[in-house]
């Protein structure tokens, strides 16, 4: 970006930033703030587990490029200008987060002979909590990918064993686990098989004991500083609004979301939560924190028109088309024929499953300044 640019970009953020928080008050995180702070916490590597909401190029790398539209344009359109692997038409929120820390961005562990000296991205979109193996039994197919968090975990144990065995702890004294965001996908292909929410909801603990398992993997690694991030509210999301669309009111929050979907993450939430804070006691040398996507979510939606999002279209699609929430299952982003709206920074809402680059901006924003006082890394200079 030439520098006249720049200086063009900073003045109109700096000055939006500001006439936001007057209208706003102090409830406001501010978004400059959150991203310049986080480098008071010298992380020198940042190592992401989960699925397509983080994944920055595995799955395109799995040679199966060309039965994913991920691969491709329209994805990527908004900063890379090409396709990436990343499932939005920008950055996604572990980009804003290495931004913050003042690392490039992860690259993907499946990219051969890549640089993987400020951490690697492990993430496979479509990936699940449970192992395929346990899904299939449950008559859940997953065949987007193999690659379930066990798998991922597995090379992240080969790749520290190559190059920091056996002083990995020692290593990792400055690095950021990210474990997820993982499980929402288990949650995804039971509800696409038909399954009822009461027999959705017995597998959420089995779920979540997978993350706290992986999380406990992580620690054995030598992790001190890790974040476990929850689910988001599902029943915002264009592809349920479509597919459980009714004409019931009593089905719909006041922000017009499933709510049996919702309590269906806040369930999952709550137990994953539980679950952290056993792991907080049985691990007391370790910072192991909740990510509150959920709440995350929610601020952004809140607060959308503040942020320039186009309040007449929080509910549909970008890239998409068709019915109330432009989302056709038959006609998915990327696909031949879809269209893309001409301001994706205006719209929550991607491809229907996935966010904007312009909405991970804005929770990443949010998470940061949630769990950058629990790191203990917070510096008081930066204000």
């Amino acid at each position: 970006m030439a520098p006249t640019r720049v200086c063009l970009f900073l003045v109109v953020v700096i000055g939006s930033f500001y006439l936001i928080r007057a209208q706003m008050g102090s409830s406001f995180p501010p978004l400059l703030r959150a991203f310049s702070t986080l480098k008071s916490c010298n992380f020198d590597k940042i190592y992401q587990l989960g699925d397509s909401i983080s994944d920055t190029g595995n799955l395109i790398l799995e040679s199966i490029e060309a039965a994913t539209p991920f691969g491709f344009l329209p994805y990527g359109e908004s900063f890379f200008r090409n396709a990436t692997g990343r499932c939005s038409d920008g950055m996604l929120m572990i980009d804003y987060i290495a931004m913050a820390s003042s690392l490039p961005f992860l690259n993907p562990y499946k990219k051969v002979d890549e640089d993987f000296r400020h951490g690697v991205n492990f993430a496979v979109a479509g990936a699940t909590a449970l192992p395929v193996d346990v899904l299939t039994d449950w008559n859940i197919p997953s065949s987007v990918t193999n690659s379930s968090l066990n798998i991922q975990l597995d090379w992240m144990s080969t790749y520290f064993n190559s190059v920091c065995h056996p002083d990995c702890a020692e290593k990792h004294r400055s690095s950021l686990f990210m474990v997820g965001e993982i499980g929402g996908n288990d949650i995804n292909y039971a509800l696409a098989q038909g399954k009822p929410i009461e027999e959705i909801r017995i597998m959420v603990p089995v779920i979540v004991r997978a993350i706290k398992d992986a999380v406990l993997r992580v620690v054995r690694n030598g992790a001190i500083r890790i974040v476990v991030p929850g689910n988001f509210p599902i029943g915002c999301l264009p592809v349920y609004l479509t597919l459980f669309q009714t004409n019931n009111s009593s089905a719909y929050d006041q922000h017009n979301c499933l709510k049996e979907l919702n309590n269906l993450s806040i369930y999952q939430n709550e137990l994953l939560q539980l679950a952290i804070k056993e792991l907080k006691q049985e691990n007391p040398n370790a910072m192991i924190l909740y990510g509150d996507y959920y709440n995350a979510f929610q601020w952004l939606y809140r607060n959308a028109q503040y942020f320039g999002f186009d309040t007449e279209s929080l509910q549909k699609c970008c890239c998409g088309t068709g019915g109330d929430y432009n989302f056709d299952f038959a006609k998915f982003c990327g696909g031949l024929g879809v269209p893309v709206c001409k301001d994706p920074s205006q719209r929550i809402s991607w491809d229907g499953v996935h966010f904007t680059q312009a909405a991970y901006k804005v929770m990443a924003s949010w998470l940061i300044n949630d769990i950058l006082p629990q790191l203990q890394c917070f510096q008081s200079s930066v204000y």
